[in-house]
């Protein structure tokens, strides 16, 4: 399938976005973004690994056998709380930056197939309808798809139709 030339202008412009994101950080408008996603993509990525669970969990372990030498006062349970309050506090609104950046691509790659391909244009964008229009939209996909069923013959009978007419 050839690229219209809105497609390739998108990938020049998108290349060149990519290669920028190997400099540091770029000075000038968005700079404070383009660190915070950063900061939020390693930290990310860190969080997700099996080492980073270990060593939390050692944490952990390390709290609850120190207990009895602190009396299990509530200084001691005081830093284990304030300590994943914290830490969980933070780690939302990482989690929430990087799933938005993450699905706001994905729908962007998702409307570009649609754009290009055999879909209907009516789909792209349906991410910002509110709930109600969606369920409207996918009441309107299903009976457009129970409509094409009943239209077509079954994937069997459709085999055999393709052979015959190969046959002719």
């Amino acid at each position: 399938m050839q690229a219209d030339s809105s497609t390739r202008e998108f990938w020049n412009v998108n290349s060149r976005l990519s290669l920028s994101r190997h400099r540091r950080f770029d000075s000038g408008r968005g700079s404070m973004e383009k660190v915070f996603s950063h900061f939020a993509d390693t930290i990310s990525r860190w969080t997700g690994k099996p080492a980073t669970f270990v060593l939390c969990a050692l944490a952990v372990v390390v709290w609850a056998i120190s207990g009895p030498f602190f009396g299990f006062s509530e200084t001691w349970q005081l830093i284990i709380n304030t300590g994943t309050t914290i830490v969980t506090f933070l780690m939302v609104f990482l989690i929430q930056s990087t799933q938005n950046r993450d699905s706001t691509a994905v729908q962007a790659k998702l409307d570009e197939l649609i754009r290009v391909g055999e879909g209907k244009n009516e789909f792209i964008g349906i991410e910002r309808l509110t709930d109600a229009e969606v369920a409207q939209f996918r009441a309107w996909c299903e009976s457009k798809a129970k409509h094409a069923r009943r239209k077509s013959p079954p994937r069997d009978d459709r085999k055999a139709a393709r052979a015959k007419a190969a046959r002719s």
